[in-house]
């Protein structure tokens, strides 16, 4: 049996008094994908901003490798080998693309920079022929992989990848979600995924978790989820 990795707990988080996630309970497995979904304003980019700690959770507790991290500050959290591919992709347009891998690195401490610049051009090809190029002028498709492999550079055990098919052409889609499947595969790599394609997270991830008005109301395998009438009807209709 596979152990958690990452626990969450009784999680509730505010925004003032507003309540945006509520009695939170999820388990991520070493090695497992897990996603997130949900409609816009469920609470999915917030739980995943919770885990990092801005904002933090009010009450509750989570759990990662085995210490709870939610009262730690997010820089001692980001240095316990997590990474996050945040929504929206927030590159440094300014940077080159090879300066803003460097940046990856340089938070978690990493020194093995050629080898792991040699992983990230195998798994994105498009990024080692843009090495030198500006962040700010490369597609939406290619800011997307360069946000995953900035994150991938910190050599983290549990990346957390929000919307990473946010506003992308299906055959871009396609090639990110296969990559995070080759990197699981060949890796290990424990993967948390938030996203509004439900039908390609969950024919991605090991399990899923379905999360309304911020609190989860369904769980179970990428497979059992797909098949389940109410959520083929809630988040598959029109070809999700």
């Amino acid at each position: 049996m596979t152990a958690p990795l990452l626990t969450l707990s009784g999680v509730s988080t505010f925004y003032g008094a507003i309540q945006a996630l509520r009695d939170v309970d999820m388990t991520v497995n070493e090695g497992e994908i897990v996603t997130l979904i949900g409609a816009n304003g469920a609470g999915k980019s917030t739980l995943m901003m919770t885990i990092c700690g801005s904002p933090r959770a009010r009450t509750g507790s989570i759990v990662y490798d085995g210490r709870d991290i939610a009262r730690l500050p997010t820089h001692e959290i980001m240095r316990q080998r997590i990474a996050q591919a945040p929504e929206g992709r927030r590159i440094f347009g300014r940077m080159t693309v090879y300066e803003n891998l460097l940046m990856g690195a340089e938070v978690s401490g990493q020194t093995d920079i050629p080898a792991l610049l040699d992983q990230i051009c195998d798994l994105f090809p498009r990024l080692k022929e843009r090495l030198s190029q500006r962040g700010g002028t490369l597609s939406g498709g290619e800011q997307q992989m360069l946000a995953i492999g900035r994150a991938l550079m910190a050599r983290p055990r549990l990346l957390l990848l929000d919307e990473p098919s946010l506003g992308l052409a299906p055959l871009v889609v396609r090639q990110i979600f296969g990559a995070i499947r080759t990197l699981n595969r060949e890796t290990g790599l424990t993967v948390l995924l938030v996203e509004q394609n439900a039908h390609q997270a969950l024919r991605l991830a090991h399990r899923g978790y379905v999360l309304v008005n911020g609190a989860i109301t369904m769980a179970g395998t990428g497979a059992d989820l797909l098949a389940r009438p109410e959520i083929r009807a809630a988040y598959l209709e029109g070809g999700g």
